[in-house]
């Protein structure tokens, strides 16, 4: 028997991660000036309205980019709603959910935090991508926000001066991509070493 026929979604639906992972090379490479859509459009073997059509501009483009890495997949479902979160949250000791968290901190830098800094580095000088570096720190802070308000009700009481407002705020700054930038990409530490590294650092900075 032959092979079955490829359909013209799954066709549209190779070309369009193609054109994506063309993209994510040259975004890292280049950075967000240096690459352009023609350039995109000739890595990925396209014609350069292709990329236009497909996803209608180059900063649209690098959006989708981050949210393919951040999530994993392009399955329509929430950081919360994912089972690696869940798992946080109903994680009864309060060390090992803040282990947890790191945990899942890192497996989303493997992924993201080459694509996070394409676009923090280009803020300053694109209103749009300003606009999205602020949107992702907000939704970094929600879910942080969220795991501390479970750390709280499992830990009775955070070390003192800490709520859950506090605790989120340090693990967005424990658990972000700039540590992660200047620890593993800047020197040289190894994601295993940040894991745990961020693990401590969590639990000694917010429980008792």
């Amino acid at each position: 028997m032959g092979e079955r026929p490829v359909t013209r979604a799954e066709k549209a639906r190779r070309t369009r991660r193609r054109m994506l992972d063309a993209a994510g090379r040259l975004f890292v490479e280049q950075g967000w000036v240096g690459t352009t859509v023609e350039g995109i459009a000739r890595a990925a073997e396209v014609a350069t309205q292709t990329v236009y059509f497909t996803f209608g501009s180059k900063r649209a483009l690098l959006k989708e980019l981050l949210d393919l890495a951040v999530a994993g997949d392009a399955e329509p479902v929430t950081t919360l709603d994912r089972p690696w979160a869940r798992e946080v949250v109903a994680e009864p000791d309060p060390a090992r959910q803040l282990a947890r968290q790191a945990a899942g901190a890192r497996a989303v830098l493997e992924r993201a935090a080459p694509v996070l800094e394409v676009v923090r580095s280009a803020a300053a000088a694109d209103p749009e991508l300003a606009a999205l570096w602020r949107t992702n720190q907000e939704q970094r802070h929600a879910a942080q926000l969220h795991f501390a308000r479970a750390l709280t009700g499992k830990a009775g009481e955070l070390r003192a001066g800490f709520d859950a407002e506090a605790a989120a705020d340090v693990a967005l700054a424990v658990l972000g991509p700039e540590s992660w930038g200047l620890l593993v990409d800047g020197r040289g530490w190894s994601p295993e070493r940040w894991e745990r590294w961020a693990a401590d650092a969590l639990v000694r900075q917010l429980l008792r």
